[in-house]
């Protein structure tokens, strides 16, 4: 990765791309000034279309850069990310460079937004999560001009740099050991899709591996909002009672599979010998739960430290040849809900 295309866009690009003055460019993004609505309209659309970014630091800073590293992940109250934030602290703190972040609540449109008022302060490097982003997002991130780093996945093509795990390899290695266990009747729980594009990659990695053995999912439902340890209750009940003959329970995080899990426990269900359960991301709190769940650990600590070395090492010396593309292997957890043979 070099820094040959790592111009930041300005006004006179956006002046060349919409046949105005700069000046005029400069009032329209202003918001100030005489300037008519079709030529208002007209520059907002290219500005937007090649992803410019106003510098509300310009002419403050020599360099026109902060050293601030712009994070921008879905969700706070997930207990995945803050050990992603501690990986990329623990690199940071090291240089002259912080973490600030920005939180998306598994919304396109929001991430735009926070990813569009974080380069406008001109930060020295992106780290993001997932691959999937809108096409004014993905134009914002290819003109920012500075070291762009994708995390939590590997399943698709980063604007430049990429560090996390392959999800359809994970739920592919999970089909493997639930069959290889012999359970056969499969029920699956999970939230909405359409916004977590990792656990939908999880889950067709899943259902792909169990096709290959003749094996389908007998029953599955979705949830978005609310305590997922409630939510894993409720729904491993309602399936279970739709469902009864199922032999095992595949969740798409440790916190509904935790609350699954509590629910068979009171009822005196025998786990795993009567139905299996396991989840996802090696959620450490859980570990306190009467029994293990079985799980797999998405090396969040691993992606946060790598992605923020990416960072560094780019800026610290940007015609340096580094790795820029980093899928990690996770590892299968059984625990003491997935039978091993």
């Amino acid at each position: 990765m070099t820094s040959d295309n790592k111009r930041p866009l300005t006004l006179r690009d956006v002046s060349e791309a919409t046949g105005v003055s700069e000046m005029t460019v400069s009032r329209v993004l202003r918001n100030r000034g005489d300037v008519s609505d079709k030529t208002r309209v007209k520059v907002l659309a290219a500005a937007k279309e090649i992803g410019y970014v106003p510098n509300k630091i310009a002419g403050a800073l020599a360099s026109n850069r902060v050293n601030l590293v712009a994070v921008i992940i879905p969700s706070l109250s997930n207990m995945v990310f803050p050990e992603v934030l501690t990986g990329i602290n623990q690199v940071l703190e090291t240089t002259k460079l912080q973490p600030v972040v920005g939180v998306t609540d598994y919304r396109p449109e929001k991430e735009e937004k926070v990813l569009y008022e974080m380069l406008s302060w001109r930060p020295s490097g992106v780290i993001i999560a997932g691959l999937e982003h809108t096409e004014a997002a993905r134009a914002m991130l290819n003109a920012a001009g500075i070291p762009i780093v994708e995390i939590m996945d590997t399943d698709g093509k980063p604007v430049d740099a990429m560090v996390g795990i392959s999800h359809r390899r994970a739920g592919s290695e999970m089909a493997k050991a639930i069959l290889k266990a012999g359970y056969r009747r499969i029920g699956f729980m999970g939230t909405k899709m359409p916004l977590d594009h990792r656990a939908r990659k999880r889950f067709e990695g899943f259902t792909e591996a169990l096709a290959k053995e003749g094996v389908e999912i007998e029953d599955r439902d979705f949830y978005s909002g609310g305590s997922a340890l409630a939510k894993g209750r409720e729904m491993t009940q309602e399936m279970l009672t739709r469902s009864p003959d199922l032999d095992f329970l595949y969740y798409s995080n440790d916190m509904i599979g935790a609350g699954g899990l509590l629910h068979l426990l009171d009822q005196g269900v025998d786990v795993p010998g009567q139905i299996g359960l396991a989840g996802f991301n090696g959620v450490e709190l859980l570990q306190g739960l009467p029994r293990q769940l079985a799980t797999m650990d998405a090396c969040r600590l691993q992606v946060g430290r790598k992605a923020a070395e990416i960072i560094a090492a780019q800026l610290d010396n940007p015609e340096e040849e580094i790795e820029t593309r980093i899928t990690l292997t996770p590892t299968i957890s059984y625990g003491d809900t997935l039978k091993r043979r």
